[in-house]
Parts: C-alpha cells; sequence; structure tokens
C-alpha cells in the first residue's frame, strides 16, 4: 500500500494528503521560465577559498543551487549563501581550484539543493555530493527531497522506549540506547571508536522482539554511513566490515574522504539524513545513521565562516555552530503512525582528548547523552575502552526495568556506577598514601576496580554478550562486596538475586 506524505515545505510525515508529493516532484523537475527565465551569467567577479563572488546577477535567492560549468566543460554545483543588491556569494561544493574567474560560466537553476531517494541506494556507495562511486547506474529516483528535511511536529514525536542491545556490557547496562535515540560516541585521534560502531552494526538488535514479525524482520533494518574526512583506511575498513558480515545490501555509504573538497562536507551529513528519512518514514525502516567525524565537518563549516569574514566564536568556530550542529542531530526519533525509526551515533575525535572543546561541548547540550572513549583504558590494552564515568545515556531510564530487560536493571547500573567511582578514588588514594593505610574496604573497592576493567568492559570485539548475560556479570562483581555495603541496591532486589549461584572468582 503506497504510503501518503505530504512533502510540501512545514509537511509532515503522516499527514495524510497525497499531493504534496506530485507538486514537489513537478517543482524540482520543471522550472517557470517565466520567473526563472534562463540566463547564464560570465560575472564571476572574486574566488576566495570555498567562495565565488558573482556580480550583476538577477532574482538570485537564498539556498538556490547554482551550476557552474568550467572553461574545460567541468560540472560544479553550489549553493547561494547571501545576496546583495546584484551581488550573490556561491559556495561551491567540489571546491573552487581551477575556476577561471573570466571563462567561468554559470546558471541559476531557480531551485534548492534536491537529492533523489530510492530504496535501490541500500548496497550502493556514493561520494560526499551524492553520486554513485560504485560503478553501479545512476539511482532511478522514486522523489526529490530537500536536504534540509521537513520539520517534524513535536507533538507527533514517539518518545524512544524500545532498547537496542548492542552486545557491548558497559554500553548495555550502564549507558542502554533506545531505538530512535542520538547518541554521539566521544572519541580522540588513535583510539577504536571505529571498530566501537562497527561491532554495534553487527551486533545490534532489540532485547525484547514484538509480536509484530514482519515489522522486526532483518530485512527491515538498515544502515546509512556517512564520512567527512577520513582517510581512505577507515572507508575500506568500515566498508569490508559490511561485506564480510552479509549486510552490505542493508547499507547505504556517502563518502567524502579527506582528499575530497572540505566544502563537500557540509552537505555529506544532510544527504545521508535525508535517504535515512526516506528509509524510515515511507519505507517504514529501523534506520541506524552513523556519522563520521563530526570534528572534520564542523572544521569545514569553520572555513566557509572564514571565508566570508564572519565574526568567529570560541577557538574561531562560527557563533551559528550550535544551531547548525542542531539541525544535524535532531533529525532522528520516531514518529507517530510510522513504523520506521532513525537511531543516530555521530562519532566525533576531540582535538587533543579535550571535552570542553567547542564541538564535544555542543554536541554534549544537543544529544542524549554520550559513551566516552577513554585513552587510558586504550593504553591498558582493554577492548573497548569505554569509561563508563563520563558515559551518559538520558533515555536509558524509560528504556529499561521489568517488562523491557529485568527488574533489577537499574539498581545494578547504579550500584556498579558508585563502586567503580569509590574504586577510583581508593586508587588515587594509594599512589599517595601506600597500600598500608588502606583499610579492608579499600581493599574490596580496589579488586572491584581491577576486575571490573578486566572484566566487565573488557571484551572480545566479535563477542556478543547479552543484557542478562551482562547484568549477572555484573552481578558477579558485586558479590565480592557483602551485602550491607551494597547501599543503592534495595532489600528485596538484594534478597532474589545476591545469593544466585554464588560462585567464588578463579584469582
Amino acid at each position: 500500500m503506497a504510503l501518503k506524505v505530504d512533502s510540501r515545505p512545514g509537511g509532515l510525515p503522516g499527514s495524510g494528503c497525497d499531493l504534496g508529493p506530485a507538486r514537489e516532484h513537478m517543482q524540482a523537475v520543471t522550472r517557470n521560465y517565466i520567473t526563472h527565465p534562463r540566463v547564464t551569467y560570465r560575472t564571476v567577479c572574486s574566488v576566495n577559498g570555498p567562495l565565488v563572488v558573482l556580480d550583476q546577477v538577477k532574482f538570485a535567492q537564498y539556498a538556490e543551487i547554482v551550476n557552474f560549468t568550467l572553461p574545460d566543460g567541468t560540472q560544479r554545483s553550489g549553493q547561494v549563501l547571501e545576496v546583495s543588491g546584484t551581488k550573490a556569494i556561491v559556495q561551491v561544493f567540489e571546491g573552487t581550484s581551477g575556476i577561471d574567474a573570466q571563462k567561468t560560466t554559470c546558471e541559476f537553476t531557480g531551485d534548492i539543493l534536491r537529492t533523489p531517494v530510492s530504496e535501490d541506494m541500500l548496497g550502493r556507495v556514493f561520494n560526499g555530493s551524492g553520486k554513485p562511486i560504485d560503478k553501479g547506474p545512476v539511482v532511478m529516483a522514486e522523489d526529490f527531497l530537500d536536504i534540509n528535511g521537513q520539520p517534524i511536529n513535536p507533538h507527533d514525536r514517539i518518545y524512544p522506549e524500545e532498547m537496542i542491545q548492542t552486545g557491548i556490557s558497559p554500553i548495555d547496562v550502564m549507558n542502554s540506547i533506545a531505538r530512535g535515540q542520538k547518541i554521539p560516541i566521544f572519541s580522540a585521534a588513535g583510539l577504536p571508536h571505529n571498530e566501537i560502531a562497527a561491532q554495534i552494526c553487527r551486533q545490534a538488535g532489540l532485547v525484547k522482539k514484538s509480536k509484530a514479525v514482519l515489522d522486526y524482520h532483518d530485512d527491515n533494518f538498515a544502515i546509512v554511513f556517512a564520512a567527512m574526512g577520513v582517510n581512505m583506511e577507515t572507508a575500506r575498513f568500515f566498508k569490508s566490515d559490511f561485506e564480510q558480515n552479509g549486510t552490505m545490501g542493508n547499507v547505504c555509504l556517502f563518502l567524502n574522504l579527506a582528499n575530497d573538497p572540505t566544502i563537500e562536507r557540509i552537505i555529506t551529513p544532510r544527504l545521508a539524513l535525508t535517504t535515512a528519512e526516506f528509509l524510515a518514514y515511507q519505507c517504514e525502516k529501523h534506520v541506524l545513521v552513523i556519522l563520521t567525524d563530526m570534528s572534520s565537518y564542523a572544521e569545514a563549516l569553520r572555513e566557509v565562516s572564514a571565508a566570508r569574514e564572519e565574526v568567529p566564536g570560541r577557538r574561531g568556530f562560527p557563533g551559528y555552530m550550535y544551531t547548525d550542529l542542531a539541525t544535524i542531530y535532531e533529525r532522528a526519533g520516531r514518529v507517530e503512525g510510522r513504523g520506521g525509526s532513525i537511531t543516530q551515533i555521530p562519532i566525533l575525535t576531540m582535538p587533543n582528548d579535550d571535552i570542553t572543546h567547542p564541538i564535544p561541548d555542543l554536541t554534549g547540550f544537543i544529544t542524549e547523552g554520550q559513551i566516552y572513549v577513554d585513552r587510558q583504558l586504550h593504553n591498558r590494552q582493554i577492548y573497548p575502552p569505554v569509561n563508563v564515568l563520563p558515559s551518559l545515556s538520558r533515555l536509558m531510564k524509560s528504556a529499561i526495568g521489568e517488562g523491557m530487560t529485568r527488574k533489577d536493571h537499574g539498581d545494578v547500573s547504579n550500584q556498579l556506577y558508585a563502586c567503580y567511582a569509590i574504586g577510583k578514588d581508593v586508587q588515587a588514594m594509594k599512589a599517595v598514601v601506600g597500600e598500608e593505610a588502606l583499610t579492608s574496604e579499600d581493599l574490596l573497592y580496589l579488586e572491584f576496580l581491577h576486575k571490573f576493567e578486566r572484566s566487565f568492559i573488557n571484551q572480545g570485539p566479535y563477542e556478543n554478550r547479552s543484557v542478562f548475560e551482562s547484568l549477572d556479570l555484573g552481578w558477579k562483581l558485586l558479590r565480592i562486596f557483602p551485602k550491607e555495603m551494597l547501599k543503592r541496591i534495595p532489600q528485596s532486589v538484594l534478597e532474589d538475586f545476591y545469593s544466585r549461584c554464588s560462585q567464588s572468582w578463579n584469582h
């Protein structure tokens, strides 16, 4: 049954009018030559970084797409950023190298940037501008959608309540991810954030299967992967990982590599999210969107801002970076009346491991938590090096507990967190006063700290632990302490779980 979606500006998924797509499709493939005559300009007056300034132009509109033809016949596209009198400033997505001010011609299309979308995009590889680079045919578009997306009525959003099991203990037990959540991975150069993201893609599934079998069929799951400014090795790693799992048929890749134009990175995540919205809200698939590396995206934004000579904010980033990042991250979630969902996992590398840097700082404000990858854990050969203390999942409380995972889940998470935090304090104190000055309780916390990192956080890249196995492992660790020291767990839960298969640790 065909879905009725109103795609007019401001239209909502599920608003029930089927004239929208037809009208929008007509606008995308035709133009009104009376109000938008086909005029070709040769009035490039200056080129500054990724920007081209055009003079003596008429009827230029904000966000309009401009097609450039270079002297050698090469085609490039750009977008109008600013119009002032007869001048227009255009950012060129493919970069400005080779543009001759005298001989380059340009034409205003009279339309905004749209991307062709189709279910056939799954299994395909595109460049950062959405053109196929896998030697396959051009995508036969089912529709042409605005890459900035349509606003979703907040009242029509569904609160995410279904927990996704990733098979990674520190994430499942202490930072549970819900379907429709946006949760970034805060990492740094040289840390295994790509391996963690690939493992989540491999192992992600619902804890509790619904009765609607078709809704949760494997074919109903899709991954949209957007790479911005990554090296070829990272792109090849993800591509080969998807191929080895046999999931490549459900993956759509957008690759902007380190040697591709910087400015292209501004549209790459928007192309990926537009594709994800089509798959989620019109094909009713559950889509996992991975965006790496958001730091490269923010630096591209800074480059455009510097070229426009705008007043810089912190560390030279533009003042509107917060709103710009929000236009990307907020395109996640679930919508009333639609079976699909979009779960976002952006990856960003913190410059100099600094969590107070504007990029992770603003990202943490917008997203629903973060997974913090720690260099000290990585240096001690612990994989995945997820530090549970600064990590957080704001939607965890509604996705766990009786009927969803297990009634002891929240209490076990709180108690593990408390014991690990105290263990860290004891470790710092031991470095000052020595082990002889520690009490017997302090020694228990030190033992817990060591075993927690070595057996709970540490696991293999292909080890898939169910959330129940991870909870049992948590209880096994908590049995290091006598019942009286477990102050975060109610007595009724302790009676049910503390004495279960009370086996001793192998030292």
